[in-house]
């Protein structure tokens, strides 16, 4: 989805985020858009009895300055790749994809999306942490950065800011094939860019607005190929029907493109979701085969039964062994 070709109706932005020359550089992508001024982002953005479904399908943008938890520990759901001091920040808060198991739906009431357009006030939270310490931050945590690139321009910037930290790296994760912003950049070991492949059928039916397989594959190969650091994700994979065939289908077709000695590592991870964040989701989406499974809850975190999980991801990490030493498989 190409959001400059397709305009938000509407962008509320709070008084104070005015006078952020990200803001006046969003105005001016979406002309036509009627701009309402807010006190507060939370006044649209939290409101009760929102319909998050709906929402996604028409979202509105909201344009706020953050105020405070520029960053976050990182969840244990999470990789953490083997780094030190992990964590997560969120410039954006949802996501211009509506994939049917993302648990942003379970996060969140609305399916808007906000736009934090002091980036250079979480720069500075970042530049007091490091002095102290190294840091890992995946800053596409609660949106697809890459998605909205055109809009925001922040994975630039996020780029230059690392390149002055050597105690820095990121991850930026994504489903987009928006690799243009990378043409004219030097490649940074610190600056990792992870892709989420989901098999062909499945991406279609079930990640609403996101680029095909083959548009994924394709983009990651181009910047391995250019010497940029990738990471491939297989995660979180979702029990279907055929299951075996289709995963093993996806891998063969990822490496038959993918040199895998080239890439820094691959992630495999079966779907699991806090048990806060499941209640909405199943009332998002009642009629989910996807999240309607007879998941197991363990520890407040609910997946696969342990033999039906146990069984995916041997399976997966045998396939992957056949391209990818084991040490750059994590779990």
């Amino acid at each position: 989805m190409n959001l400059l070709n397709k305009s938000f109706s509407h962008i509320y932005i709070e008084k104070e985020a005015k006078e952020y020359e990200e803001s006046k550089k969003i105005f001016e992508r979406f002309p036509n858009s009627q701009i309402v001024e807010i006190d507060d982002y939370k006044e649209i953005f939290s409101k009760n009895n929102q319909n998050f479904s709906l929402q996604k399908r028409t979202p509105k943008l909201i344009l706020a300055v953050k105020k405070e938890n520029y960053l976050y520990e990182g969840a244990k759901v999470c990789e953490s790749f083997g780094n030190e001091n992990f964590y997560y920040s969120s410039s954006i808060l949802n996501c211009v994809y509506d994939c049917e198991y993302c648990y942003l739906q379970g996060v969140y009431s609305s399916g808007n999306i906000v736009i934090f357009v002091n980036l250079e006030d979480m720069f500075q939270e970042i530049e007091r942490i490091l002095k102290e310490k190294s840091m890992y931050i995946c800053i596409s945590y609660d949106t697809d950065l890459m998605a909205l690139e055109e809009v925001t321009g922040f994975v630039k910037r996020w780029y230059d800011f690392v390149a002055k930290h050597k105690n820095l790296k990121i991850e930026l994760r994504t489903k987009s094939a928006s690799i243009k912003v990378f043409k004219d950049l030097k490649p940074n070991p610190n600056f990792v860019i992870a892709w989420t492949i989901s098999p062909k059928k499945f991406a279609q039916e079930h990640e609403r607005g996101t680029v095909p397989f083959e548009m994924r594959v394709k983009s990651a190969k181009t910047l391995i190929d250019s010497g940029w650091t990738v990471r491939i994700c297989f995660d979180p994979m979702i029990k279907i029907e055929n299951f075996y065939e289709i995963y093993g289908e996806m891998v063969r077709e990822t490496f038959k493109e993918i040199d895998s000695k080239k890439i820094l590592d691959v992630s495999i991870g079966t779907f699991r979701i806090s048990k806060e964040y499941m209640k909405r989701m199943k009332n998002n989406r009642k009629n989910s085969l996807i999240l309607n499974y007879p998941f197991q809850c363990q520890d407040g975190v609910y997946s696969y039964p342990l033999d039906e999980n146990s069984k995916m991801l041997e399976y997966m990490k045998k396939l992957i062994l056949e391209y990818v030493e084991e040490s750059k498989i994590f779990i």
